[in-house]
């Protein structure tokens, strides 16, 4: 990002010239950005600037001038942020990155021109799910709650998912049960609070394999997978924790939030 300012000590001003942005990362699925940046100083947030949002660039020229009341005396202690965001007319702005510039390692007595490598950009995760499991020994019952979830990945050109869960029972690379949960129309927050029992022995519970699979429902073309979560003794990090929790406290629900990996499938 290039970056031009200039302090001056008889207004007690931080005069700012934001220049432009290259090589942002693509956030829409058009392969495109809608950028805009936030001016404020850390560690108070309390005064937010904001340039106009440039539509549908990867290497926005903002060209624009902002004067940023500050004291003499707080130079030391502020940080002076560049927040870029993409926006996003039907939800929340994602963040695209930082830039950050402790005023103390720069010379406010003569003008600051240079380039500021962007920190921090982040790549669109595919969404959190929140989902129960409750395995009941005697009976040989698992119950897999699918509550909600949030942040889903924008599969539709307008910025939104139809998504569905699909729950899949696999032992020794086959397929023992398929179910799924109702969709949910043009929304990446859906709220589902559906239940789905599995009959599963004691003698072979520690040798299947649980997948939930959220998908994005598409009324022409086939129907695009989001992301999975895949729960057994041999999975990893919080689906192993979930997993075990269950079967440690059986008869009762364990409830966690997982982050979607990539369905490769």
């Amino acid at each position: 990002m290039k970056i031009c300012s200039d302090y001056s000590f008889e207004a007690n001003l931080l005069k700012v010239h934001l220049n432009k942005a290259t090589d942002l990362p693509a956030m829409d699925i058009g392969g495109t950005s809608d950028p805009y940046v936030k001016l404020f100083f850390l560690p108070d947030k309390k005064r937010r600037l904001t340039t106009k949002v440039h539509r549908k660039t990867l290497n926005p020229v903002f060209d624009e001038r902002f004067d940023l009341p500050l004291l003499y005396k707080d130079i030391a202690q502020k940080t002076l942020v560049f927040g870029i965001y993409d926006y996003d007319r039907f939800g929340k702005h994602d963040s695209i990155g930082s830039v950050e510039i402790p005023l103390s390692t720069i010379d406010l007595g003569a003008p600051f021109l240079g380039s500021k490598p962007i920190k921090s950009l982040t790549q669109k995760t595919l969404g959190d799910i929140c989902f129960s499991l409750r395995y009941v020994p005697t009976s040989g019952k698992m119950t897999v709650g699918i509550l909600e979830a949030k942040n889903l990945k924008k599969m539709d050109a307008y910025g939104l998912s139809d998504p569905y869960v699909k729950i899949y029972l696999n032992r020794n690379g086959k397929r023992l049960k398929k179910k799924k949960t109702s969709i949910k129309k043009n929304t990446l927050t859906p709220y589902y609070n559906e239940s789905f029992a599995f009959e599963v022995s004691q003698e072979i519970i520690q040798s299947v394999e649980l997948v939930i699979k959220v998908v994005d429902h598409d009324q022409v073309g086939s129907n695009d997978p989001i992301g999975k979560v895949v729960l057994s003794k041999n999975a990893e990090g919080q689906a192993l924790k979930h997993w075990t929790g269950m079967i440690n406290v059986p008869r009762r629900p364990v409830v966690l939030w997982h982050t979607l990996e990539v369905c490769r499938c």
